[in-house]
């Protein structure tokens, strides 16, 4: 009897493993046909929002980055608002933070045309100091770097052709007192009756010849580069000195300097260049379509690296005929006042041509937008909060910024103190993402 109850509680065993075995593997085929049916980019989007632990339709996570790029969602939360950039502040918080807001709205901005440029020393401001004849250098009166002032002594040389000419200089001041001398007296004996004619015609073209002999004497002492006082001077002093000084011809600063003391030197020998930097050339290269929008004194903002903020302001002077064959484009130039003389011959800068008319469009104050991971980023107020928003800059003019994505008017944006939020909503983010 007992060993047939046993057989029967053990079939009854069995038959109860194997049913639930069947309904097990029922809901694990009907699970995958029901995955298998999310085919397309939506499907493959709702499988990694869930594999990746989000819930489905959320931003599929983009490759780790840097700062809050990656924390913000990167480029794939796209413009607008991001997931997890928000805050909630107190009002104690914000007074403590010193956080004021501004209202989005919109502003005419005039039309600008961008181009890469470059700094250019003007050659009409330029100078090369040499000496038309051959000499030896005796004193150098300046170094590279001094500002000089035109006529200003630069260089002291000795010349063999300065002595000749002083010497032929006197030879001629001689002749014609001499000359003038015997042509008075001609005419003195003339007028009483006891010269002869021709004596007197004879001593007449005698002074006028020594006259021209002079003033062929002063000339070439002008040529070899003396002034009226310096001559003035020669004539006064007689003193037979092979030296002259050679004088700055323009104003402005010494930027090379060849001269050598006690070297010799010829016709053919730089000895310094001098340039005016007070105004410089900066060099647009603009683009064939875009030639038609510019013309000359249209109005030219100048920024450099090494100034950022800074804005050298000009006026085109100059439109190439002559357009690039292989770039397609044109050379434009513009003459920018150099302020203190911060612009150097040969920087790289960014110009802004302001075209005719202007357009409105959605601005915020330039110190609203926070530069992160190559994005531009805003802080907007939301409620008793603050969120990050990611957002589309596409100019900046006096102190505003136009916003070509990712605001609307009349929203809030913070304007002093929002680095202080992208850091306490860093701190937050790295917690939210279990990262000590």
């Amino acid at each position: 009897m007992k060993t047939r109850i046993f057989w029967n509680l053990t079939v009854l065993w069995w038959l109860v493993v194997a049913v639930g075995c069947q309904g097990r593997r029922t809901t694990a085929g009907d699970a995958s046909a029901r995955t298998d049916d999310k085919t397309g980019p939506a499907g493959a989007e709702a499988r990694q929002a869930v594999s990746l632990g989000e819930p489905p339709g959320r931003f599929p996570r983009t490759p780790p980055g840097r700062g809050l790029g990656r924390l913000l969602g990167g480029q794939g939360a796209g413009r607008g608002r991001l997931p997890y950039a928000s805050m909630q502040l107190t009002p104690a918080e914000v007074q403590n933070l010193g956080i004021a807001t501004a209202k989005v709205a919109y502003h005419s901005m005039r039309s600008l045309h961008s181009a890469m440029g470059k700094v250019l020393a003007p050659q009409p401001r330029m100078a090369k100091v040499s000496y038309a004849f051959p000499a030896r250098i005796s004193a150098v009166h300046v170094k590279i770097g001094d500002w000089v002032e035109k006529g200003q002594p630069v260089l002291t040389v000795q010349s063999e052709e300065v002595g000749r000419a002083k010497s032929e200089y006197y030879k001629a001041i001689a002749d014609l007192e001499l000359a003038r001398q015997s042509y008075e007296r001609e005419k003195r004996l003339s007028t009483r009756g006891v010269g002869a004619q021709k004596n007197t015609l004879a001593a007449e073209a005698g002074f006028k010849v020594t006259q021209v002999s002079l003033e062929m004497a002063e000339k070439k002492l002008h040529v070899l580069g003396f002034s009226e006082a310096e001559v003035r001077s020669i004539a006064e002093t007689h003193q037979v000195h092979p030296e002259i000084r050679i004088s700055a011809p323009i104003s402005g600063r010494v930027i090379e300097l060849k001269a050598l003391l006690g070297s010799m030197m010829d016709q053919t020998t730089d000895l310094m260049t001098i340039m005016d930097p007070t105004v410089l050339w900066v060099d647009a290269e603009v683009f064939e379509r875009d030639i038609a929008k510019i013309r000359i004194g249209q109005e030219v903002q100048v920024t450099v690296l090494a100034y950022p903020g800074e804005v050298f302001r000009g006026k085109i002077s100059y439109i190439n005929e002559t357009m690039n064959p292989e770039t397609r484009t044109l050379n434009v130039r513009t003459e920018v006042q150099n302020k203190d003389f911060k612009l150097k011959h040969g920087m790289f800068a960014d110009v802004s041509i302001i075209l005719n008319g202007s357009l409105r469009v959605l601005t915020v104050p330039t110190e609203a937008v926070l530069e992160n991971n190559n994005q531009d980023i805003v802080f907007v107020k939301t409620g008793g909060g603050y969120a990050a928003r990611i957002v589309a800059v596409s100019a900046e003019q006096n102190g505003h910024s136009a916003i070509a994505e990712g605001l609307r008017e009349g929203e809030e944006v913070v304007v002093k103190n929002a680095y202080l939020l992208k850091s306490k909503l860093y701190d937050e983010l790295l917690k939210k993402a279990g990262v000590h």
